[in-house]
């Protein structure tokens, strides 16, 4: 019977580990298991220890009564029984506890361990259940009674001992119990339970001694003693900081002779000798300053660490420092090798820049022809395809720049997107334009146009504006896409090789031969200077009027940037021409206004004897 009891045992105690089996989180599982309580996760561990203090409790029974039986030397079926039951319970123990280490070893892929933590330094973690407490009830239960062990005066290690019992070894402080180790602690860091014990213990007491240690009452005079002594290094610290800036700015002062003697971009002085020795003075003040706040956040660090209750501070301020600067050469470091290939790459299309600039000189300069391109050509042609090599250079090199795959970078660089394409549509059509009229060759620097109603010479041209100087020195921008919707005349174009045509049209009346006005009007043209002698100047009768016929006269001459002053001459030797020969340039239809009254010509054309002849009324008196 009692083998069979035995046997539905050990049944059981296989249903319950293949429950516990089914129920151990698979390795694929993820956030799921990892958010569940380490409580819930060692409850099958509670039932294994409920299994094993079911059988511990009937081993000692078998071996008690085996000894009784042998003691006697009598019933030997019996004395079988019993052995056979106890090797049944024995591999039974052996299984319980074989699976008890496999979920414990599945359990540590996703449960975490709570820190015993007394100060600042972690003396071991807690990560199973004992009783009703959780493993983080341990844990603080297990800091505060250590801290109360720090505050004991009396406190003697040898009075910290360990007291094992049926399921647990207890660490104990006189009567009080500092931590009880269990088998499923040992099972969890794969060592026994008094070797955990063991080790517990001497970590305990090893932290209660460094913490008296720390806080006695020499050690606190010697750690006052230290901060004075960093105070009093201080102090001679900044001084002599004070005192070396103090030198150097004297030192500026008696040399300002010497030393400075101003800056100057092209000739306009940027900084006076005076100007640049306050500068210097400004410069070596800001570097005192500098100098002095280094020091005090060095000596801080220092300060700080002398104590322990402030050894954190000291940490904290040193790794605002160390810690950039660990991530900016780490981040240099790593960096190394896209800097070197931006490098490669800059250096590559520099030199493919400095090919396309001597192409584009020697089409500029003449030396290099291309049919169909002109020379003229040159400039505006570099320009747009360095543009595209920057722009493809950026293409290239862009994946190589520090945080070009950053959200944020990438989101700025579509904002600035949106910007350049909206913000710059007017000017966008001014360049179009800009590039039409290069390429259309409509005028070149120097000509003399007229666009629209504004006559001028161009003075400069790009892609966005095109300005103009008047003969009244009036410097008028016109921007492109206005130009393109407008007529533009060019006089300078054909006036080399053809001649630009001067026009001017005078007003005769017809009792003055037709032929005689041509060839006053001819010679008034030649006498001009400026004026071509070929081809030959020659009047055009636009109109035969009422009271008078047009004459338009027409010259040539190659200085089309004199327009001004070449008509004028022309309207001056008209005026003289035609005064020698006793012609008016008036309308005749002013004439019965005017009979009787002195001619418009001067009195230095006249003949001495001339007078004005009278006001003649006629047939009056008949008609009265």
């Amino acid at each position: 019977m009692r083998f069979w009891r035995g046997l539905l045992l050990i049944v059981s105690l296989l249903g319950v580990v293949e429950k516990v089996a089914a129920q151990t989180p698979a390795p694929t599982q993820r956030d799921s298991v990892r958010t569940q309580a380490l409580t819930s996760d060692t409850r099958q561990l509670r039932q294994l220890d409920s299994l094993r203090r079911q059988n511990t409790d009937r081993l000692v029974q078998l071996q008690q009564e085996l000894l009784s039986l042998k003691g006697q030397g009598q019933d030997r079926i019996r004395e079988r029984e019993l052995v056979q039951e106890l090797r049944t319970l024995q591999w039974a123990d052996s299984l319980r506890h074989l699976r008890a280490r496999q979920h414990i070893d599945s359990l540590k892929r996703h449960a975490r361990g709570y820190p015993v933590v007394p100060h600042d330094d972690t003396l071991f973690y807690v990560y199973t259940k004992l009783g009703p407490f959780s493993p983080q009830e341990r844990a603080n239960l297990i800091a505060e009674k250590v801290q109360r062990l720090e505050s004991d005066v009396f406190f003697r290690p040898d009075s910290l001992r360990l007291y094992p019992s049926e399921q647990t070894i207890d660490l104990m402080y006189g009567a009080v119990v500092i931590q009880s180790i269990s088998d499923n602690d040992a099972l969890w860091l794969d060592t026994s339970r008094d070797s955990l014990a063991v080790r517990y213990r001497a970590r305990i007491v090893q932290a209660v001694s460094v913490y008296k240690q720390e806080h006695s009452f020499y050690n606190i005079l010697k750690e006052i003693g230290l901060a004075l002594l960093v105070l009093v290094m201080f102090f001679f610290a900044v001084r002599f900081v004070n005192q070396f800036f103090r030198w150097v700015q004297l030192k500026l002062i008696d040399r300002e002779e010497t030393w400075f003697r101003g800056i100057k971009l092209g000739n306009y002085e940027l900084f006076t000798p005076r100007r640049e020795l306050d500068a210097a003075l400004l410069l070596v003040n800001v570097l005192r300053w500098v100098v002095i706040f280094l020091v005090i956040y060095l000596v801080l660090p220092v300060l700080f660490s002398i104590f322990p209750g402030t050894q954190d501070v000291a940490d904290t301020l040193l790794g605002y420092v160390l810690t950039p600067l660990r991530k900016m050469l780490l981040a240099l470091w790593n960096y190394l090798p896209n800097l070197i290939t931006i490098v490669v790459v800059v250096t590559v299309f520099r030199y493919i820049l400095k090919g396309v600039y001597f192409l584009k000189e020697e089409i500029r300069q003449g030396h290099l022809t291309i049919n169909g391109f002109y020379p003229d050509w040159a400039n505006p042609t570099y320009q747009i395809v360095r543009v595209l090599i920057f722009a493809f250079l950026l293409v290239v090199i862009f994946p190589y720049l520090p945080g070009s795959d950053s959200p944020i970078f990438k989101g700025v660089s579509v904002f600035l997107g949106f910007l350049f394409t909206f913000g710059s549509a007017g000017s966008l059509s001014n360049i179009v334009a800009g590039l039409v009229l290069t390429y259309m060759r409509a005028y070149k620097l120097g000509d003399r146009v007229k666009i629209g109603d504004v006559t001028g010479d161009i003075i400069e041209k790009n892609l966005l504006v095109t300005r103009i100087r008047t003969i009244k020195n009036e410097e008028i921008t016109i921007p492109n896409s206005s130009i393109m919707s407008s007529y533009t005349t060019n006089y300078t174009s054909a006036a080399p090789t053809l001649g630009l045509v001067l026009h001017t049209t005078v007003t005769i009346g017809y009792d003055v031969p037709w032929q005689q006005v041509h060839n006053l009007l001819i010679t008034a043209a030649l006498q001009a200077e400026g004026i071509l002698p070929e081809p030959k100047p020659f009047v055009l009768q636009t109109s035969l009027d009422d009271y008078y016929v047009s004459y338009q006269l027409n010259a040539y001459t190659r200085e089309a940037s004199k327009q001004a002053v070449l008509y004028s001459r022309i309207h001056q030797n008209i005026q003289d021409q035609f005064n020698a020969a006793g012609v008016e340039i008036m309308s005749p239809h002013y004439r019965a206004v005017r009979d009787g009254h002195q001619t418009t010509i001067p009195p230095d054309y006249l003949p001495k004897d001339y007078e004005a002849p009278k006001f003649r009324v006629e047939g009056m008196g008949e008609k009265g």
